[in-house]
């Protein structure tokens, strides 16, 4: 991607901030996420919680690009903990944003008409990046969770990325969705 091409991406992306109809539906991307995640999940133990709370995350990084999309993370998890009861913890709430971004991030560098081959990677790498990897950290070092506990992760984000990117995909390839999201995405 050349110099020019990086600064019109970016400039898209700021651009979209501004967008009410971007604002709205990020708006409900945070409370669809926090209805998934604290009110939709199955609780494990005090560790481990099974949900989708990253698909609207993930859906406002692919859709609309890494800024939104960590913007709606950081403003999904800190939200979410109000609501609910929890205590904020920043290394966990810096793994949503990371989910955020890298999709996003990861969406608009994989250049490819296949949507698939562009999505899964976007999704499972965010999912990596920032549940297996960061928010795994906050758990460690905030609530001295056990590394075997930890390791739970890998496979219930593996399978929970596999069906989120599904559903995604499933969306981006419906003529009607698509053609509803160019129409958000644009000025006019």
């Amino acid at each position: 991607m050349s110099t020019n091409n990086k600064e019109m991406s970016f400039k898209s992306n700021i651009r979209l901030f501004g967008n009410v109809r971007v604002l709205v539906i990020s708006a409900l991307f945070i409370a669809m996420s926090i209805v998934l995640g604290k009110l939709l999940a199955f609780n494990i133990g005090n560790s481990i919680r099974i949900s989708f709370e990253n698909l609207p995350v993930l859906m406002a990084g692919i859709f609309f690009g890494p800024l939104i999309g960590a913007v709606v993370g950081m403003g999904a998890d800190i939200i979410g903990c109000l609501i609910v009861g929890y205590s904020i913890n920043p290394i966990i709430t810096l793994g949503v944003v990371c989910v955020g971004f890298v999709s996003g991030l990861l969406a608009q560098l994989i250049k490819t008409d296949k949507i698939p081959l562009r999505i899964y990677p976007s999704v499972l790498i965010a999912h990596v990046i920032g549940s297996m990897i960061v928010k795994s950290i906050g758990l460690y070092i905030y609530f001295h969770t056990p590394m075997p506990v930890l390791l739970t992760r890998i496979p219930i984000y593996t399978v929970t990325g596999i069906v989120e990117a599904t559903i995604i995909i499933i969306l981006l390839s419906n003529k009607a969705f698509s053609n509803e999201l160019k129409k958000v995405v644009s000025d006019k």
